[in-house]
């Protein structure tokens, strides 16, 4: 999953030659999961049409502050629009628009809108090499720059006018993996790295019958897209779960039994900043497994069972600069509990919920919790989306670490 998921990316086009590549460049923000909307400048419609980047966006294409062939003449709100965006890319900048943006010139939509907008605006130049080089346009993107736009350097090549020299728009792959490697630099978990265990555990009683729980692993997944979507480089160890997860930041290890799992989170905890335990691990398995199926029989059937490793104490055991995170589900005494667990496994935060808590628990697609810090300081939460908890959960932590 990329960054720009859930984004939205308000993109402006200017009258160059390098026009006609935005229409991949909206295909890519779309791909990366980011809503699109287009403001071009009126001669720009000259270099590619609106209807393909209205198709390609699935969003109408502003270019005039108000529709002259509509009978409401509808205003095109430059304030609304460069409120909407969470990020304005400018692409191509021409030198003309690269000047006007630099003094301040509003004498199209494109340039009202920018001069509006709240957002991060990253401008792409695109023009000959003569321009390129012309003091006047160096003046303009130094200024814009001090005004803290982010320009993605324009690269060499052959240009429309024949010559070969710097002034080529970056390629569309360029620019959103530039905006996607810039908006990561400045999150706070960025050169973090973050261990998360997930789901259930199997313990064996034959070849083909185990001893396991309802856990899903949705809680703990969520926890691993809340922290990458932060920046953090993510070691998800998860027992057996159908959930899927495509970023990145998130590497997944895929384990069965209570043994892997604490042999998988010894092997990643020296390296981490942070490390947070939500998977439901078994804890007792059978101290004897059956080589082969056991048949059934009338009589009963007795399992010895020992208990497992316990993997959150065994790690409080040995932390050094780590920000330990338990979890609790408790059905009875929850807050006297989650405290004991704190202070015997050496946690600095604990998260509570509790079974007696509708909506909360297994499988379910919600969650209810408070989190423990170490100081047993309390804060509950509303019950909401597992997605939702996890950033609560990543933003609590945060707050302590920072």
């Amino acid at each position: 999953m990329s960054v720009l998921q859930g984004k939205k990316v308000l993109l402006g086009i200017t009258a160059g030659i390098a026009a006609y590549k935005t229409a991949s460049l909206v295909r890519l923000f779309i791909k990366s999961g980011a809503e699109v909307k287009v403001i071009m400048t009126p001669a720009s419609k000259d270099f590619i049409t609106p209807l393909t980047l209205s198709t390609l966006s699935k969003n109408p294409v502003h270019s005039t502050f108000y529709n002259k062939e509509e009978e409401n003449e509808l205003w095109n709100n430059h304030v609304e629009l460069g409120l909407w965006a969470d990020i304005m890319l400018i692409a191509p900048a021409t030198a003309n628009t690269l000047s006007k943006m630099t003094n301040g010139t509003c004498d199209n939509l494109l340039l009202a809108t920018y001069l509006s907008a709240k957002c991060p605006v990253y401008f792409a130049p695109a023009m000959d090499l003569d321009m390129y080089k012309h003091a006047s346009t160096i003046r303009s993107l130094e200024s814009l720059q001090q005004f803290g736009n982010i320009m993605i350097p324009a690269t060499s090549g052959e240009l429309a006018s024949g010559l070969i020299g710097e002034g080529r728009m970056a390629e569309p792959e360029d620019i959103v993996s530039f905006i996607e490697n810039n908006i990561i630099s400045k999150l706070p978990l960025r050169g973090k790295k973050v261990l998360l265990t997930a789901g259930p555990t199997y313990e064996a009683i034959d070849p083909v019958r185990f001893i396991g729980n309802h856990s899903s692993g949705k809680m703990g997944f969520a926890i691993a897209e809340a922290a990458a979507s932060k920046g953090a480089e993510v070691f998800l160890i998860s027992g057996p779960s159908n959930q899927q997860i495509n970023n990145s930041l998130v590497h997944r290890i895929n384990v069965t039994s209570a043994q892997e799992m604490y042999d998988a989170c010894h092997q990643y905890f020296k390296e981490v900043d942070i490390a947070v335990l939500s998977a439901a691990v078994a804890d007792y398995k059978p101290k004897n497994i059956a080589t082969q199926k056991i048949k059934k029989k009338d009589t009963s059937l007795v399992i010895e069972l020992e208990p497992t490793k316990d993997i959150l104490k065994s790690l409080g055991a040995i932390k050094t600069n780590q920000f330990l995170v338990g979890f609790a589900l408790e059905t009875n005494n929850e807050i006297s509990n989650a405290k004991k667990k704190i202070e015997s496994k050496n946690l600095n935060a604990i998260v509570l919920n509790s079974l007696r808590d509708k909506g909360a628990g297994f499988a379910g697609d919600t969650n209810k919790i408070t989190i423990i810090d170490s100081d047993f300081k309390e804060k509950a939460f509303a019950l909401k989306s597992k997605k939702e908890v996890a950033k609560d959960i990543i933003e609590e932590i945060l707050t302590r670490i920072s």
